[in-house]
């Protein structure tokens, strides 16, 4: 299950399908429990849910960050419910950053999560693997993450057969997502989408979010 984006029709009406949703969300629920994914937090404007994973990757982050394979990360996905509803004619500029202030909150909050979790103290990079339409959009994505300390990484390689048929797989549950909370959302290329990867190390995190101060600083600027 990866960090997918679905956009609802209007805050009074959030499903244009109710009962389609009921049966996604469902779905969506049993995926989680089988993947341990967890809400850290109870505010109701975090966006992300978490799931304690192992990296399969050996790189260095910009900040020096080094990830070794086996190594604890924090991955996360999107808490779709509390995803900011997407008006009726598409996004907006107040939509867009009342969305950027439910990443800074959300990021606040997994700082103080961690901070929390002594048996936590061995995670220090913190990643998700984003949806996008195409390549050349995944540069946009690549641009929106970097705003908030994410480094994009693409390590070309082609993916295994069971890979592509899972991540097809989750492409067809975005898809039925977004037709029941917003039809006319819904384009074409929802079914081949690529992802984008995303890293942030946890020093950075704790850095840019995990002083109070700092954080709000982060939410009024967004």
């Amino acid at each position: 299950m990866a960090l997918w984006d679905s956009a609802r029709q209007n805050e009074e009406s959030p499903y244009s399908h109710p009962w389609l949703a009921e049966i996604i969300f469902a779905l969506d629920a049993r995926l989680r429990r089988r993947q341990a994914v967890v809400e850290y937090s109870s505010h109701p404007s975090c966006i992300f849910r978490l799931e304690l994973d192992r990296s399969h990757a050996q790189f260095t982050l910009r900040d020096g960050t080094r990830l070794q394979p086996g190594q604890p990360i924090a991955r996360l996905h999107f808490w779709n419910e509390h995803i900011p509803p997407m008006p009726r004619n598409g996004a907006t500029v107040r939509w867009a950053r009342r969305l950027q202030k439910s990443i800074s909150i959300s990021l606040r909050e997994l700082a103080r999560y961690l901070a929390s979790r002594r048996d936590l103290s061995d995670v220090c990079v913190i990643c998700g693997d984003v949806p996008s339409g195409t390549r050349s959009q995944s540069g946009q994505v690549a641009h929106i993450m970097g705003y908030y300390g994410f480094e994009a990484r693409d390590d070309n390689k082609r993916l295994p057969w069971r890979e592509r048929i899972h991540r097809f797989g989750e492409n067809i549950l975005i898809s039925l997502t977004v037709f029941a909370q917003n039809p006319a959302a819904l384009r074409l290329d929802t079914l081949m989408r690529i992802r984008v990867p995303i890293y942030l190390s946890r020093q950075t995190l704790e850095r840019r979010f995990g002083c109070e101060d700092t954080a709000a600083e982060a939410v009024e600027a967004s």
